[in-house]
């Protein structure tokens, strides 16, 4: 009788152990992900404010270019929209990326403009900030891969869901998107 006690006891212990262990594993994982995504947006709000400067740089040698203008005001209103929503964030940013491309492209048609020390300083800002988030979103991914892992794993899959950890979501680019097409070369 004492030792079907002990070894009840003992089995009590070690699973109480396991869910302490686990919840505590989970947690930490799930605060990094919270890390990683409020890395990302630092970054993302970082870019968010140099567009209208990238804006009013453009706009007096752009006049009849407003559409594009237009475009990315819009663009870049639809992203802060979005909040912490990572599959709309996501599809806005994206969307945000292909405005501020087609703003650089149409630029090339306007030496002056090129030529600007604040569309330079501008551009150079942007190109720093757009690394930055390209860090932030590798290390949030980095983060979601291993807590979906943790939390997916067994025996942690056994408690992971009644406890309240619910994936993560991976920040993605658009498959579509021009920096992720195939370069054509040709000779």
């Amino acid at each position: 009788m004492v030792y079907a006690l002990v070894v009840a006891g003992a089995i009590v212990v070690v699973l109480g152990l396991f869910l302490i262990v686990t919840y505590n594993g989970l947690v930490s994982r799930r605060n990094q992900v919270k890390n990683g995504w409020a890395q990302i947006d630092v970054q993302l709000k970082r870019r968010h404010d140099l567009i209208p400067n990238l804006v009013n740089a453009v706009r007096g040698y752009m006049d009849f270019e407003q559409r594009v203008l237009d475009r990315v005001t819009s663009a870049r209103a639809a992203a802060i929209a979005a909040g912490d929503n990572v599959a709309q964030r996501s599809a806005a940013e994206n969307q945000l990326t292909s405005a501020l491309r087609s703003v650089f492209a149409v630029s090339e048609a306007y030496p002056e403009l090129r030529a600007s020390e604040n569309m330079q300083q501008l551009q150079e800002e942007l190109s720093s900030t757009e690394n930055r988030v390209a860090y932030s979103r590798q290390h949030y991914n980095d983060a979601v891969m291993a807590y979906n892992t943790a939390r997916e794993t067994f025996p942690a899959v056994l408690v992971s869901t009644p406890l309240g950890f619910g994936p993560a979501e991976l920040y993605q680019l658009d498959a579509a998107a021009p920096e992720r097409a195939v370069p054509e070369v040709r000779f």
